[in-house]
């Protein structure tokens, strides 16, 4: 007869619930959440026995009178059956322990805790006690080998383990199961068990099969399985006997096979769907208590009457093996709720499946699903395929109703025997927790968070944003069960799956619309549903299962459409910027193969990364992709390396972070959330044991710093050379977006090349110390010119000649270098300066006549010249950029001043329309001392630049890859008058600048060139006048007396400096000079801009040429090396 399914009643309060026999089986015994142990003499017995063990029992054994229980004390205690009575504690673990088990003759008990600990405890002496540890998670289950050998566990780091009791090690390990952070997480308890007696068999329930391991040899010997069940088998006993196993899973259902067989025998379904938790047999058979996580108590009648019980389930043969015997043994990456489910072959069909009865043919004996196989014909070899037809054979030929049952195959194996194929991820959306959770997190990032509950009393989303001006916090309904959500500062975008009614749907909340619709939704094809979704800034975009890519606008307008090369894993979205990840075709050996496409939405489309292969950590999956808030593509694999795109190497990916270095524990994990490149930080959440965070209570933010994975990093060398690359890599989207026309922070750029400059400096000083010479020459390759200078005089101190020179070669060719762009930029916007040829931005230059602009063109090659001077000495710019005619010259303190004040200029020296100023720092700045100059740089000179910054942030200069700007603009900037130049800063001022700077640098070169060249105006002077500064300063040394000597010599009158020039260049003596000046002031200026302007010419006509620069640049550059201090 067949089996019956008694009513169930209540056994404790709502919670995990266990149960088991009494060795005679005269009463049913089980312990719940309310921390009672009960005795039921039968399912109607109304007063059962209970006994307090705690303030909640997690598990129990029993076994020869001894009643073992784990408490929410962390203990392991033991109590007399059926009296009651404490009998001591067992052991004790650091959390609570979620299972205890007897072994065979009831002399030892296994506990294991969610401190991933396993102990083998001495019923009759608890000093003695095992420890096993090698799990990495909480231990779920255990099961005692009935010879004593081994100890089976499984554990919530998706392992089953094997280990050997006497020596206390791993025999063999499986990854099965899906992962998670708690036993209250874990879809399944995976309760296994042992075959009784002889122990041949290990049964583990996996997925929604019974996995069935052979002894020794630890080969998967054959599944059981049955269309009946649906959702995961989360707990296995065996019959006293040996022949039959019983599976209850996670929506109420039970199952019974013959093992010898493969048979299913029974099938049961809870009233109510419950999970079950509790399953046990009556040592005597024919009974099958279970519970449940409601509290209730269940019992099974007449299991498995072999003698009236005719088979009405499916014959599966042991050799009929499918694609999933590839995956048995594959890594810890198959998460199920991150990996693709494993595929089953289509035994029957869709009507076939409806009715189980319809399984029996008219003939009388069952149809053998086994038989018939629909599945790609590769996967099993002809050896199987000759098996499957003489099953069909033996059917047809088969009239007596009996059943063809095959031995047990322990041999037959596929031939192939290479690598494995690993199942593909499955498509996930960046910051969610795992969409089985009923309370989750749908999306956390630099915006906000966006929380889903999902309960028996409310289906709701709640968006929170951590900037409360965005838009306030949000509740919104989730009638339609979205599982998918992004967040961004415009609008909130979700997303559902189909079902059998209604199509898959993009929803969208546009919060920043000034209109009063802020709401669209968007029904995808049929049979297409989206799997993963972003949003961008002004669009919105989703991935769908037909592998289509496709682009909205914020408001609803549909735009492009473009197919992905395979299965979309996820995407993300930032600004213009859209980065899509799929697979790329199958990895092996527990690689994923995966390729990222980087698109452009903007106004010039166009796409930076075509699929390129994505690099994973060996053996790991993607956990995280995204975009730091400065727009830098980044993601994070399993194995918590955290990935950069290097824009600066060609767009390839550099491990920024390892984040495992940050884990104290094996199991624990950091949930990233957002990426800074300045400052340089990582955000995430520190998650205890698990790989995603709980909702409640609120997760803490951890800030992590970045490391890049450089050699020797505790040496002196070595970090410094990590910092200079971290922070290279670190800002290299500053170029980026100079390059795309966004606005950027200049300083930010300025201190950022400053530190990697004096991070240079250090490593060179380093190399020198260590007499790394060549070392030091590859150092200065990476440094600007200036840093150059530095190093040269550094070399020059440390007595190292051959350094120095070298050294000045290579700063002689960075400066051919630096003038050969600005040569190429001339050659683009040539016509611009003929079209400016002749004229004057100015609108009261427009009716003079050709010879003020003649005089104008002079003053433009004497300011170039000044200009070019002061290249040479200026330290402190990083790069030198030129000068853009059709600029307006704004940001200047003298701008502000009426056009009246030009002809008061104009007495004193004229003003140059042409002339391009850029914010120069104070005159005094510049000095002979290279180091004060790298001091004075990083305090940019508040006072002349204060006024220019309050007006405009940004100096009027041109980046090498200038902004877009509009023509309507640029027009608009060519016609319109410029106001004119003050006084402030006459030709004379630049004149005196030129004079003042050359003397600098010629008396640094003075004393090693001293018969080479003249003495300059400033040197003659000085020579006059240094006994008076000694006096006045008796203190200083040579450095402080020259620079007083600059500060004195600058505040004479322009005519005493000229004075002094003409007696430096001996052309005429003194006397002569004063009385050129008093008679013709003008001529004798005149005749000073035309030297320079032939000067200027030469040095002009250099850079086009391609020719080394002139002695006299030489010796400028190697008067830094042997200037004596």
């Amino acid at each position: 007869m067949p089996s019956t399914q008694k009513p169930m009643r209540y056994g404790h309060t709502e919670g995990h619930t266990d149960v088991c026999f009494d060795d005679t089986g005269s009463c049913i015994v089980t312990c719940g959440s309310d921390g009672d142990v009960r005795i039921w003499q039968n399912l109607d017995d109304d007063d059962p026995k209970s006994i307090n063990v705690g303030e909640k029992a997690y598990s129990f054994a029993l076994k020869n009178g001894r009643l073992v229980t784990a408490v929410s004390n962390n203990t392991v205690q033991i109590h007399t059956f059926p009296e009651g009575a404490p009998d001591g504690i067992l052991t004790r673990f650091t959390t609570n322990a979620n299972h205890v088990v007897f072994n065979r003759d009831g002399t030892k008990i296994a506990a294991g805790s969610s401190d991933f600990m396993v102990k083998v405890v001495e019923v009759t002496d608890s000093s003695q006690q095992k420890t096993f540890r090698g799990h990495d998670a909480p231990v779920l289950s255990l099961s005692f080998d009935p010879q004593d050998s081994f100890l089976t566990s499984a554990s919530c780091d998706g392992s089953v383990r094997v280990w050997k009791i006497s020596d206390q090690t791993c025999v063999t390990s499986w990854l099965l199961l899906q992962k998670c952070n708690d036993v209250i997480n874990a879809k399944s308890i995976c309760r296994l068990a042992w075959q009784p007696k002889s122990g041949k068999l290990l049964a583990v329930p996996v997925e929604k099969v019974v996995k069935l391991y052979r002894r020794e040899t630890w080969d998967n010997q054959f599944d059981l399985s049955d269309n009946f069940i649906t959702q995961t088998l989360s707990i296995v006993t065996w019959s006293p006997c040996g022949q039959y196993i019983a599976a209850g899973s996670v929506d109420g259902c039970i199952a019974v096979w013959n093992v010898d067989t493969q048979e299913c025998m029974e099938r049961m379904k809870h009233e109510k769907s419950y999970t079950i938790c509790g399953l046990a047999w009556h040592p005597k058979g024919g009974q099958i208590a279970y519970t449940d996580t409601e509290g209730n108590l269940g019992l099974l009648e007449n299991v498995c009457n072999r003698d009236e019980k005719k088979s009405s389930g499916k014959v599966s043969s042991a050799v009929t093996k499918d694609y999933n015997d590839l995956f048995d043994e594959d890594d810890d990456f198959l998460n199920t709720d991150l990996i693709e489910p494993r595929s089953s072959p289509k035994v029957l069909s869709n009507e076939e499946d409806d009715d189980d009865d319809d399984l029996m043919l008219a003939s009388g004996h069952p149809r053998q699903r086994g038989a018939i196989i629909e599945d790609d014909e590769n996967s099993l070899d002809t050896a199987l395929m000759k098996v499957n037809s003489n099953l069909e054979k033996d059917d047809d030929n088969d009239q007596d109703g009996s059943i063809p049952v095959l031995p047990v195959s322990t041999t037959q194996r596929p031939f192939y025997d290479g690598p494995m194929p690993t199942p593909q991820q499955k498509p996930f959306q960046s910051g969610s927790t795992p969409s089985h959770l009923m309370h989750r997190f749908m999306v956390w990032n630099s915006i906000g968070i966006i929380r889903c509950y999902n309960d028996e009393q409310d289906n709701a989303i709640d968006v929170e944003f951590h900037d409360t001006s965005i838009h306030h916090a949000t509740h919104l309904p989730n009638s339609l069960n979205h599982t998918m959500a992004d967040l961004s500062s415009e609008a909130i975008l979700l997303a559902c799956e189909s079902t059998e009614e209604l199509a898959s749907k993009l929803h969208c909340v546009h919060f920043s619309s000034w209109d009063s619709n802020k709401e669209w939704t968007v029904d995808m094809p049929k049979d297409e549903d989206i799997e993963t979704i972003c949003l961008g800034q002004g669009w919105a975009a989703c991935a769908t299962s037909a592998m289509l890519t496709r682009v909205f606008t914020i408001g609803g307008v549909q735009k492009e459409i473009f197919s992905l090369p395979g299965p979309v894993v996820s995407m993300a979205g930032h600004g213009e910027q859209l980065v899509v990840i799929y697979h790329r075709g199958t990895g092996f050996d527990g690689d994923q193969c995966l390729g990222v496409q980087l698109i452009e939405l903007g106004k010039k489309k166009r796409q930076v990364l075509h699929g390129d292969p994505l690099p994973l950590t060996r053996k790991s999956y993607l956990m995280w992709v995204g975009f730091s808030a400065e727009g830098t593509p980044c993601y994070v694999d399993s194995e918590g390396i955290v990935k950069m795109l290097n824009r600066g190497l060609g767009n390839t990916w550099i491990p920024v972070c390892d984040t495992r270095e940050y884990c104290k524990g094996k199991s624990d994990h950091y949930w990233v959330i957002g990426i800074h490149e300045n400052p340089q930080q990582l955000r995430c959440i520190p998650c205890k044991g698990a790989r995603f965070p709980p909702t409640l209570p609120r997760p803490a933010v951890a800030i992590l710093s970045f490391k890049l994975p450089y050699c020797q990093i505790t040496t002196e060398k070595g970090q410094m050379e990590e910092q200079f690359w971290r922070s290279v890599v670190f800002h290299n989207h500053l170029d980026y977006l100079s390059k795309n026309g966004y606005e950027y922070d200049e300083n930010a750029k300025n201190e950022a090349s400053k530190e990697q400059q004096e991070l240079l400096m250090k490593l060179f000083a380093l190399s020198c110390k260590l007499e790394r010479e060549f070392r030091c020459v590859e150092l200065a390759d990476f440094m600007t010119q200036n840093a150059v200078n530095l190093a040269i005089k550094y070399a020059s101190r440390s007595r190292k000649l051959i350094l120095a020179q070298r050294l000045s070669e290579m700063a002689v060719e960075k400066v051919t270098e630096m003038a050969a762009p600005e040569e190429n930029e001339e050659e683009e916007e040539d016509f611009r300066n003929h079209l400016n040829a002749g004229y004057s931005n100015s609108g009261t230059e427009w009716s003079q006549p050709r010879v003020r602009n003649l005089l104008h063109e002079q003053d433009m090659e004497d300011s170039r010249e000044a200009d070019a001077v002061e290249e040479v000495e200026k330290m402190p710019e990083m790069e030198k950029f030129r000068q853009n005619p059709f600029c307006k010259t704004v940001g200047l303190p003298e701008m502000s001043t009426p056009k009246s004040d030009v002809t008061t200029s104009s007495s004193q020296g004229r003003v140059n329309p042409f002339k391009v100023s850029t914010n120069q720092k104070d005159p005094t700045a510049h000095s002979a001392n290279i180091l004060d100059n790298m001091s004075k740089f990083s305090k940019n000179t508040p006072t002349s630049n204060s006024r220019a910054v309050n007006k405009q942030k940004s100096p009027v200069i041109k980046p090498l890859i200038p902004k877009p700007k509009s023509k309507q603009a640029l027009a608009a900037t060519f016609f319109q008058p410029r106001p004119p130049h003050t006084g402030d800063k006459t030709v004379e001022e630049r004149e005196e600048k030129a004079e003042n700077i050359l003397p600098e640098i010629q008396d640094a070169a003075t004393e090693n060139t001293e018969n080479k060249k003249p003495k300059t105006g400033f040197q003659m002077w000085l020579e006059e006048n240094r006994e008076s500064i000694l006096a006045e300063n008796p203190d200083l040394e040579e450095a402080d007396i020259i620079k007083e000597g600059m500060s004195q010599f600058r505040v004479l009158s322009s005519d005493e400096r000229m004075i002094w020039t003409e007696k430096a260049k001996g052309g005429a003596a003194s006397n002569s000079a004063e009385a050129k000046k008093r008679k013709r002031p003008a001529d004798a200026k005149n005749e000073e801009k035309e030297k320079l302007k032939e000067k200027s010419k030469e040095d002009s006509s250099l850079p086009k040429k391609r020719k080394p620069l002139d002695p006299s640049t030489n010796v400028r550059l190697s008067a830094f090396a042997f200037k004596q201090s």
